[in-house]
């Protein structure tokens, strides 16, 4: 199962960095060119432990629905969002967070598995995974921007 780790360092509180990363608004905000909107359950502001959200977005010329709640959470340091209905077969992003010196660092552990065997392991090679990971650090730079500002 592919796994990107992802490491942001943030000038701004831990307290700051952990709400941002949880922000919907933010989310949706950074996410804009795939034309990604919340549409059921938490669709704006903190989301919590034990909510869910239903996004729909645009990727690959094709409209997706994905469903996932946060199953862990710890202030100020950890949460986990975990897919329960989507495209993939298994997704699991925990989010952690850590000061380091004056800043944050936050912590992206995000691994996933598409399905349809052999063909979804030959998509994770060959563009998934670098897919993934672009998105992944857009969201990341809208959160270290709106924390530094």
């Amino acid at each position: 199962m592919p796994t990107i780790i992802l490491k942001t360092l943030i000038n701004a509180p831990i307290g700051h960095c952990f709400d941002l990363s949880r922000n919907i608004d933010l989310h949706l905000q950074s996410m804009k060119s795939s034309n990604e909107k919340a549409i059921a359950g938490k669709i704006s502001g903190l989301i919590g432990l034990g909510e869910s959200v239903t996004w729909r977005a645009i990727h690959f010329g094709m409209l997706f629905k994905m469903t996932t709640r946060i199953s862990k959470l710890e202030y100020p340091t950890f949460f986990i969002d975990e897919m329960i209905t989507g495209p993939f077969k298994k997704l699991h992003h925990q989010h952690r967070f850590k000061i380091t010196g004056l800043q944050t660092e936050m912590t992206d552990i995000f691994e996933f598995q598409a399905p349809f065997w052999i063909f979804g392991q030959l998509a994770e090679k060959i563009f998934l995974k670098n897919y993934m990971l672009k998105l992944i650090e857009k969201r990341n730079k809208a959160i270290k921007c709106q924390a530094e500002s």
